[in-house]
């Protein structure tokens, strides 16, 4: 990369000043309070929540709050995102991500998932431009706070609809940046991203433009920033389970952790998890979480499997217990 245009170099987004230029993305069902702070930990300029139901936080009751409203004090500052296909109900939601302590609000326009879609909201949206609209407008009118938005290229292929919203998002809504992923909707997460698309975005816009979308790996997230001129790249599912990403893309370190790192930082996954969730749920909602560090910590099967397979949070530290394990880092400066 030539000149200045580096992933460690600063720079602002809805005027907070983020240490470089690696966000990460809201992963659905993952992307809570402790996903969220280790991205921090490693280096992550900004992590971006979990999308949470805009309905969900009006009508939606303590636990509701409790758990997708959680914020760490150390990870700031810190994204909220939400869907919806209301504006008055995300009006009231993005009034109480603001009062949770949020730094800023990011809306999902682009979800593909089925029953997201179908209730008028995520990619739905591009479909319904003036809708999308008076929905951003009304979450930064709701939260006082800087408002961005994730989009998709379009629904259907060939379709450019996602990019002609990012214009009226910027200059009707006044968001304070977008976040562009150049597949349509009904690809999902399948082939090569337009990053020719994402460049004419970030060209068209007056805000910045952080592109997302086939970042599995080291070499996939500097192809997307050189390509697009973005100013920012978003990590997703090449970041789970490999936080050492961040810091190898900040120069921060070379080559892969070793075993022992791996079992530390599952450790504090672990503790973080029963932390947020109590004991008995944490040891179900982690089985997702065992195979990307598994694959990591020995290339020998029947050992990955006995993590893999660990019914409790107790069998899953035994699993661990057979590799050295220092002691997890600090927060990254």
């Amino acid at each position: 990369m030539g000149g200045m245009r580096r992933l460690e170099t600063p720079w602002s987004l809805g005027g907070h000043r983020l240490p470089n230029r690696l966000v990460l993305a809201p992963l659905a069902g993952i992307g809570n309070w402790f996903v969220r702070l280790q991205a921090r930990r490693y280096g992550a300029g900004l992590a971006v929540s979990e999308m949470v139901s805009s309905f969900g936080l009006k009508y939606g009751d303590e636990r509701t709050h409790r758990e997708f409203l959680r914020i760490h004090p150390d990870e700031h500052p810190v994204s909220i995102q939400l869907f919806g296909h209301d504006a008055e109900v995300m009006r009231v939601a993005a009034e109480e991500v603001a009062e949770a302590g949020a730094d800023l609000i990011d809306l999902n326009m682009g979800c593909p998932v089925r029953k997201v879609v179908k209730t008028g909201a995520g990619a739905s949206l591009l479909d319904e431009p003036d809708n999308a609209v008076a929905i951003a407008r009304a979450a930064a009118e709701g939260s006082g706070l800087p408002v961005t938005v994730k989009l998709r290229s379009g629904q259907r292929q060939g379709e450019r609809t996602g990019a002609d919203l990012a214009v009226r998002l910027v200059e009707e809504a006044g968001v304070a940046g977008i976040a562009f992923h150049p597949r349509h909707a009904s690809q999902q997460h399948a082939g090569r991203p337009d990053y020719a698309l994402a460049a004419e975005v970030v060209e068209r816009l007056a805000v910045p433009v952080i592109v997302s979308g086939g970042v599995a790996d080291d070499a996939a997230a500097l192809r997307a920033f050189e390509e697009t001129g973005a100013a920012a790249v978003m990590i997703a599912r090449g970041g789970l389970g490999n936080p050492w990403m961040f810091e190898r893309l900040l120069g921060r370190r070379h080559g892969e952790p070793s075993p022992g790192e791996v079992a530390a930082e599952l450790s504090w996954v672990i503790d973080r998890a029963e932390e947020h969730l109590g004991v008995q749920r944490a040891g179900h909602y982690l089985r997702k979480f065992y195979p990307w560090y598994a694959e990591r910590l020995t290339p020998e099967k029947a050992r990955r499997q006995a993590l893999v397979t660990a019914p409790t949070t107790t069998d899953a530290r035994a699993a661990l217990s057979a590799f050295d394990s220092p002691a997890a880092p600090p927060l990254a400066a």
